[in-house]
């Protein structure tokens, strides 16, 4: 009688922690998948305020450099884009809108590289000024993002790893979407393009460097030549000094 109640009691308490660690694990995803919509909020605000101030951005660069019509058509096209699959996701992160998003980005640096060429647009108040807010709002969605990642990836790898899975499968918790921008220009490596410099001909390279007073001096006559020269030189000139 005493062993069952023994093997019962341990029974009860091996339950017990089994229940405990259960309620544990889906109060740790709850809090974990509200930390991630919490930041990706943060993202969402920037987001926003870098689609109010694109406009005017490029209103005023329009006005100072025709010649950027391209570009300016572009950002405009990626930025009506973006807001677009914001609103039909209502709100929330995507890997459509996260290409688009990266696409926007590269486009509006693109364009901030390219005023360099008018000093009258950057000496522009108004250019100036909407410049540092849309660096400002860069930098903060950078460091947004980066924050909302680390909570998707602690996020995703609970719901992948033993035996917290089984408490993300019971109660289907779904992983959540990293926000990340693939800017290839940053990337991208060089291109070097080793066939090309190996087929090069070595002469070329290590050939001397002739020296403008050196190319118009008189050529090397054969020594058959420079015989018969002597041969037909005037008798009264001085012989050579030993």
């Amino acid at each position: 009688m005493d062993t069952l109640l023994i093997i019962l009691a341990v029974l009860v308490v091996l339950a017990l922690g089994v229940v405990l660690w259960g309620v544990g694990s889906y109060n740790g995803f709850v809090k974990s998948r509200n930390l991630i919509q919490e930041s990706w909020r943060q993202i969402d605000v920037e987001l926003n305020r870098r689609y109010e101030l694109i406009p005017n951005l490029v209103e005023t660069v329009r006005g100072y450099a025709a010649h950027e019509r391209n570009t300016l058509e572009q950002i405009t096209a990626l930025r009506n884009q973006a807001r677009a699959l914001a609103g039909q996701s209502g709100g929330q992160p995507s890997e459509q809108r996260a290409a688009v998003e990266s696409e926007l980005t590269q486009a509006v640096h693109n364009l901030l590289v390219s005023v360099e060429a008018y000093p009258d647009l950057k000496s522009n108040q108004n250019f100036m000024q909407l410049q540092r807010e849309l660096t400002d709002t860069e930098d903060r969605i950078a460091a947004a993002r980066r924050f909302y990642n680390a909570n998707v990836r602690d996020y995703n790898t609970r719901i992948e790893s033993v035996p917290s899975n089984i408490i993300a499968g019971f109660a289907k918790f779904e992983k959540a979407t990293y926000f990340e921008v693939n800017d290839p220009m940053v990337r991208q490596a060089p291109d070097v393009n080793f066939g090309e410099i190996s087929q090069r001909p070595a002469a070329a390279d290590q050939a001397p460097q002739i020296a403008p007073q050196q190319q118009y001096q008189q050529p090397v006559q054969p020594p058959q030549q420079q015989i018969q020269q002597a041969q037909q030189q005037p008798a009264d000139r001085p012989p050579f000094e030993n």
